[in-house]
């Protein structure tokens, strides 16, 4: 399986492979039988994109692997560990459990369209702090930051354990994270 996508991992992989997989340069054509009636266009990190897939499949498959956006992880498939989150209309969401159907119409920003050129506030705390360790969580971690402190840069120590209890690190930089939180505030506010 070396090679497949976590998605195409859970597909049958014994037949040939199928060739209505078309990148996604405007729609996307899924290989499960669809005709066109379960079409979904939003704006992935402010450009257009269309799919045509299974109205339940989650947010999260169709960025990693219709939009080729590899920077959204997959943690634990429930929305209990935050590695999946992204911004929909500026809200912190976990995509793993987001159905596609319901983002139509909707702006979706992962965090390889957060900043460009990884100079947000956020980004750039977590770089001067060495925040991650491993980084896989980080993406999640930094999304879920930056939404919280666009809503609120005043946040106490308090509010910050709270809003990021939902993310988990397994390498247990929560008080680095803290403290990226409290210095990105600062920059945010002009401080």
């Amino acid at each position: 399986m070396l090679g497949l996508t976590q998605r195409q991992a859970l597909r049958d992989t014994d037949g040939p492979p199928d060739e209505n997989v078309v990148e996604p340069a405007g729609t996307v054509a899924m290989p499960d039988g669809n005709d066109g009636d379960d079409m979904t266009s939003f704006k992935l990190n402010g450009k257009p994109f269309t799919i045509d897939t299974d109205p339940d499949t989650p947010l999260l498959w169709v960025i990693r692997d219709e939009a080729n956006l590899t920077g959204t992880k997959f943690g634990c498939g429930v929305g209990q560990c935050g590695a999946c989150t992204v911004h929909i209309g500026g809200v912190a969401v976990r995509s793993c459990i987001t159905p596609v159907s319901t983002v139509d119409g909707e702006e979706i920003t992962t965090i390889e369209g957060l900043d460009p050129n990884s100079s947000h506030p956020v980004q750039l705390a977590w770089q001067d702090l060495q925040v991650p360790q491993c980084g896989y969580c980080q993406s999640g971690q930094i999304m879920q930051a930056a939404a919280a402190l666009a809503e609120d840069p005043n946040m106490s120590d308090a509010d910050i354990d709270s809003i990021m209890t939902g993310n988990l690190c397994r390498c247990m930089t929560y008080t680095r994270i803290r403290a990226a939180m409290r210095q990105a505030a600062d920059a945010m506010k002009g401080g």
